[in-house]
């Protein structure tokens, strides 16, 4: 492996030259500073990891805990996005990406001792299937830099969608669309799920509509069989919905199941409509209407805000970060007008 020294003969600059380059320190040009880049490229030099950690007290190694939620894990379309767009941004960076686990090796350990143990310099808090267990709150009120995806603590940055204005859109056009009848089964508890209940309300109010309690039911993110039961609850109902909003585009393909098991058409006797904007739900027929997060944009900015966190922390403020989100109308969603609204009736 090439060392230092033989890049600062290289490049005809000392070796604190090059150490300021690779660091990217502001007091170095930046053409010298692209020069020594790129001849460190060319001899295939790379940092030593443990002289670094100890010059600048980082391990350059992110933690990220991620729950196997309901068993998808990785498969899970929306959260595998969001980590494949961090692990960029953050290797790019010159950090590596370690998965936070109870067990290491023969030894069982808590989330907060597993980052303690790895020396993790911070960690990304992604798809917990509870955000309130008490493992997890270790982590987040712990002096580690802590980043969140989907969810609000006062400890700690939060990425989320803004899932007001999403919920906003995809209610508004199910009602222009001339539904009355709007169903909606919402995840569990969590500031996602109660700002997308808030705005669902505001904009039923703002239509003069209402409609029976039991149309919003609690269902879980994520899960097409618990939607699918729920939804032949919502069925069941002397006067079914006309429309049901899922929880999520995954959850949408136990909705839609349910419904053709039943003997109805989507969209033609009752629309269906997600929310997430993952791909699969775009080859489903017909194509699901959904609000679609910008999965890439969620990770990027998780990675940037985690490593601005950890390198700067005096100049990187603890807030919530909202991203736009922007309506997939598909075609689940049939207009009806008032003669259509009594076709389900029991």
């Amino acid at each position: 492996m090439a060392t230092i020294k033989e890049l600062s003969l290289k490049c005809g600059v000392s070796v604190s030259t090059v150490s300021k380059a690779l660091n990217d320190y502001k007091d170095i040009g930046e053409e010298t500073k692209r020069n020594i880049l790129k001849a460190a490229n060319e001899i295939g030099y790379f940092p030593d990891s443990n002289a670094r950690a100890l010059k600048t007290k980082k391990t350059y190694n992110i933690g990220v805990l991620f729950s196997t939620m309901f068993g998808h894990g990785l498969r899970n379309e929306y959260f595998a996005h969001i980590l494949a767009s961090f692990n960029e941004y953050a290797t790019g960076k010159g950090y590596d990406i370690n998965f936070i686990e109870h067990n290491v090796g023969n030894r069982k350990m808590t989330f907060l001792e597993h980052c303690r143990y790895r020396n993790f310099d911070g960690v990304c808090i992604a798809c917990c299937a509870d955000f309130f267990d008490n493992e997890i709150q270790q982590v987040v009120n712990s002096k580690i830099p802590v980043v969140v995806i989907d969810h609000i603590y006062n400890e700690a940055i939060s990425i989320l969608s803004d899932n007001m204005e999403g919920m906003r859109q995809l209610t508004q056009y199910i009602i222009d669309q001339g539904h009355k009848r709007i169903a909606y089964i919402h995840g569990t508890n969590s500031s996602v799920t109660h700002n997308r209940l808030v705005s669902f309300y505001q904009v039923l109010r703002e239509n003069d509509l209402t409609i029976p309690n039991d149309y919003v039911i609690e269902g879980i993110y994520r899960d097409s069989v618990t939607s699918g039961l729920l939804t032949q609850r919502l069925l069941d109902l002397p006067v079914p919905p006309t429309c049901i909003i899922a929880p999520d585009d995954y959850s949408a393909l136990g909705v839609m199941n349910t419904i053709r098991r039943n003997g109805f058409r989507i969209p033609e006797d009752i629309s269906v409509a997600g929310y997430d904007g993952i791909s699969v739900a775009q080859a489903l027929e017909p194509k699901l209407t959904t609000i679609r997060q910008d999965t890439d944009r969620i990770g990027t900015e998780a990675a940037k805000q985690l490593i601005n966190l950890i390198e700067r922390p005096m100049v990187t403020s603890i807030s919530n970060v909202y991203l736009k989100v922007s309506l997939m109308k598909g075609s689940s969603v049939g207009y009806v007008n008032s003669s259509d609204l009594n076709h389900l009736l029991k």
